[in-house]
Parts: structure tokens; sequence; C-alpha cells
């Protein structure tokens, strides 16, 4: 039932992706970031109602890290753009 919706948004943004003419690898690191994100949070609710609260600390640390290592390619794209606009 979930993976009808969630193609269906795939589908959304690719649609979108490319009449804005971004780069299709931008668009997969998104995907990849926000299913990252909604595993670690799985992760993090089912330690802390295991009563691991420090697990749960540690998970939730390691998801920030690796979205934030994934996301290193588009902000140094968005940053180059940025240079390039101005003068």
């Amino acid at each position: 039932m979930c993976m009808d919706k969630i193609s269906s948004i795939i589908d959304l943004l690719t649609s979108l992706a490319n009449k804005a003419s971004i780069h299709m690898e931008f668009l997969q690191l998104l995907i990849k970031i926000t299913g990252i994100a909604i595993l670690t949070e799985f992760a993090v609710s089912v330690c802390k109602d295991s009563g691991e609260t420090a697990i749960a600390n540690k998970v939730d640390l390691g998801g920030k890290i690796m979205i934030i290592a994934m996301s290193i390619p588009i902000i140094s794209s968005l940053l180059e753009t940025i240079i390039q606009i101005l003068p």
C-alpha cells in the first residue's frame, strides 16, 4: 500500500526535476537522504521503546552524520551556483 504512494511521489519528483533541468543525481541523493532519515527515525524509536536511550542517541547521531556526508555534493553545487551569480 505504501509502495504505490512512494512510487507516485518519485514519479512526480522525477517529472518536476526534468522540467526544472535538475540533475538526476541530485534527485537520487535526495531520495536516499530521505530514506536514511526515515530509517534512522524508525531505529531510534525502536531503541527508545526498548529502553536503550543511549543507543538511540548514537543511532540518531550516526544518521545525521550520514545525511550531512551525502549532502555535500548538493551543498557544493549550490555554493558554486551562488559564486557564479555574485560579481
